[in-house]
């Protein structure tokens, strides 16, 4: 991919970026590596060419098939609440991602673990995030078109899971795939009445922290082509 791409001018530029970065820590959101990684990653290559100009306003966009881009603000803190202060240092092993979108949280988090293992209901988005994470020369992902209520049992346990759609309760599922010591980050609760949630597991024991109030698109079950 061309460097002038990746870079973007105009309402692109690493002038607007800057602005969005400083947006961001006036939040609260103050992890580094996750504000690098809010800073290059072109989010402007992960939605349509017409919603370019606005790819660096702190808001959510459509993507088509009645899902959104994230806001950064929401993908910053849902990366931060899962990276930090990891027992043991070092940074999370294998994560899971429930809802690949357009894969622009997928492209955030990536280079913060050591593998993400990504499920999208939708196959036409998870062709589409393919493309463009292979366009950005990210490879330690793995993609599959499959129902997130189930997270991939096969890859089982995560250390990390991370859902980008918002179910009224958590699947018990998501919670069995947890590794000792991982933690989920999920929006939970009726539309109009959502949280985002980190709960960690201790051995048989889940303790959860409520992070923000938020407004998520539902986290449906079965797939799409």
């Amino acid at each position: 991919m061309k460097e002038r791409q990746l870079s973007g001018i105009g309402m692109t530029s690493a002038r607007t970026r800057e602005r969005l970065i400083a947006r961001l820590r006036e939040a609260g959101v103050m992890n580094e590596a996750v504000l690098e990684r809010i800073r290059s990653v072109p989010r402007h290559l992960f939605v349509d060419e017409a919603l370019a100009s606005r790819a660096y306003e702190d808001t959510a966009l459509p993507i088509g098939f009645g899902q959104t881009i994230s806001q950064p603000y929401i993908v910053a803190l849902m990366t931060q609440a899962l990276i930090e202060h990891v027992p043991g240092g070092g940074q999370p092993g294998k994560v899971l991602e429930i809802g690949t979108g357009c894969g622009y949280q997928t492209a955030v988090l990536a280079p913060l673990v050591r593998h993400v293992f990504s499920v999208e209901r939708i196959q036409a988005l998870r062709e589409r995030a393919g493309k463009r994470l292979r366009a950005l020369r990210i490879n330690n992902v793995s993609l599959r078109h499959a129902d997130g209520w189930h997270g991939w049992q096969s890859q089982a346990p995560f250390d990390g899971i991370i859902v980008t759609a918002a179910p009224t309760d958590i699947p018990a599922e998501l919670l069995d795939q947890l590794a000792d010591g991982g933690r989920l980050v999920i929006p939970a609760g009726r539309r109009g009445a959502q949280a985002l949630l980190r709960v960690t597991r201790e051995g048989n024991r889940m303790q959860r922290e409520e992070l923000a109030l938020v407004s998520f698109v539902p986290l449906l079950e079965g797939t799409e082509r």
